[in-house]
């Protein structure tokens, strides 16, 4: 389930230059929020963490995946310039709602790493002003990007992983694999749990070895808690055709039930959790 919000629905908890609700005058007297380039934000449930989340949806990201169903995040210029505070006094209209299903905060994209200290921000007060679960859903590629400090505000990161080959992954996302890989194994070195998230698409990264590779990647971090196989679907084409962009994947099937089965089996072989 997933209720649609955005930037432009903005209704300040406090007046205007007030102190949020959740934070101490002392923090108030010394703090100066931050702006991004915000897309949209949501409601959802199951896909962004666990139980139902207030996600923002930053805008830009450096890579340029050949099945991404939100192509009009890619730049930042697309998104609407936002304080931290806006979105603080968003979420926390749904605070207790959020906190009574298990859920929390999740910060996307785009990629989010693009914009550090924003997200930086975000992830900060959600967690210490909001009392929420953070979760930061990433590429992993601009993770050299990523703080100690900023880290330390994350409670799960969602990495996605979108292949083991190597030739493979910049064919996706027109980028190279090692960062993602890099990132991987801090995220691990700090016990920070992860989500790896795999995109199954036929013909494409569908490879039994290249699941296998991700798979035996995956198992050998320690980090591990879970592994989402994502279905390829072309429910973005319409955005893509909206944006003048050729979808190369028009022609390519969503995955079969079997399909999918064999991949999810391929990371439970390893000992992962995969849903």
């Amino acid at each position: 389930m997933t209720i649609l919000l955005g930037p432009d629905t903005v209704r300040s908890a406090t007046p205007a230059g007030a102190t949020p609700a959740a934070a101490t005058p002392a923090a108030a007297a010394t703090r100066r929020p931050s702006e991004g380039s915000v897309h949209s934000w949501d409601l959802s449930t199951g896909v962004d963490g666990p139980g139902t989340r207030f996600v923002t949806f930053l805008s830009g990201c450096p890579l340029t995946c050949l099945y991404c169903h939100n192509p009009d995040t890619w730049r930042m210029r697309s998104g609407k310039r936002t304080s931290a505070d806006d979105v603080i006094a968003e979420a926390a209209k749904y605070r207790k709602f959020i906190s009574a299903s298990g859920g929390g905060a999740t910060v996307s994209g785009g990629e989010p790493l693009l914009q550090p200290v924003f997200a930086g921000e975000l992830l900060h007060r959600m967690k210490h002003e909001l009392g929420l679960h953070t979760a930061l859903d990433t590429s992993g590629f601009l993770g050299v990007r990523a703080t100690d400090s900023l880290l330390r505000d994350v409670d799960l990161v969602l990495l996605d992983i979108k292949s083991w080959d190597r030739d493979t992954y910049r064919r996706v996302t027109g980028r190279p694999l090692r960062p993602t890989l890099d990132f991987a194994q801090r995220l691990a070195d700090l016990g920070k749990e992860v989500h790896v998230r795999f995109v199954l698409v036929p013909g494409l990264t569908d490879d039994r070895e290249n699941v296998e590779g991700v798979a035996a990647f995956a198992a050998g971090l320690g980090n591990v808690s879970r592994v989402d196989v994502l279905l390829f679907h072309k429910l973005g084409e319409g955005k893509w055709q909206a944006l003048d962009m050729n979808f190369t994947l028009h022609d390519t099937p969503s995955p079969t039930a079997e399909q999918v089965a064999g991949a999810k089996a391929v990371f439970e072989a390893q000992g992962l959790t995969a849903v």
